[in-house]
């Protein structure tokens, strides 16, 4: 999905050649996505929650934006021992339910179908990765309770940031989009002014925001 990453065509097309080729399902899964303009997280944006997880070990996470269960996958892959997952459309809930079975990790990965807002709040317990890839107009309204789930050294990944550019820029903003470019700009304010996290911004894909729960308001843990 070229059309949503903020840049040049020549260095996509680069970082890609570098990246090892998907095989069996998830090559099936990237090709269905493509097909049938399903959003799932780009190559070199999954890449990357692979390599934070390696790195911190994550093993609890939770991912809001379950689409297909795509991300879901490759998180396990990565040695994440459970993850929760939410959609909030039935039918692609049991799709993600389907594609997850397939690859033989249904035991490690939960699909809750809901509105995000409304089973946020209901969740219980500590996750040590949090990945938010849904609504970017909700991302205000998730903060708050992926701050009380998310535990203290825990990372805190926000997906689509950046939004084609427009979250920079008034240059690129479409009339049409205005109200969600300002969600986003109040959401990115939000994260780098919160004293309980460090959060840098990233130009990959679309636009990543990696946050670093620190606890004590100083950008250490």
């Amino acid at each position: 999905m070229v059309e949503d990453n903020i840049n040049y065509e020549y260095i996509i097309r680069y970082i890609r050649r570098t990246l090892k080729k998907s095989e069996g399902q998830l090559a099936y899964l990237e090709r269905y996505a493509a097909e049938n303009d399903v959003p799932i997280s780009q190559p070199e944006t999954i890449k990357l929650i692979e390599l934070l997880i390696k790195i911190s070990g994550a093993q609890r996470i939770l991912e809001i934006g379950s689409a297909i269960g795509y991300s879901a996958i490759r998180m396990v892959n990565a040695g994440a021992k459970t993850i929760d997952t939410i959609e909030i459309n039935p039918d692609t809930a049991e799709e993600a339910r389907r594609n997850i079975a397939e690859a033989d990790v249904e035991g490690r990965v939960n699909v809750i179908c809901g509105d995000a807002n409304e089973v946020l709040a209901r969740l219980e317990g500590e996750y040590d990765l949090i990945f938010m890839d849904a609504a970017k107009a909700q991302y205000n309204r998730f903060f708050e309770n992926c701050m009380r789930l998310l535990r203290t050294g825990g990372i805190l990944i926000s997906d689509n940031i950046l939004y084609k550019g427009m979250t920079a820029t008034d240059e690129l903003v479409l009339h049409r989009k205005r109200t969600i470019v300002k969600r986003l700009r109040d959401y990115v304010d939000m994260l780098c002014s919160n004293p309980m996290l460090d959060t840098d911004i990233l130009p990959l894909g679309d636009g990543v925001a990696l946050s670093l729960k620190t606890g004590d308001g100083e950008g250490r843990i």
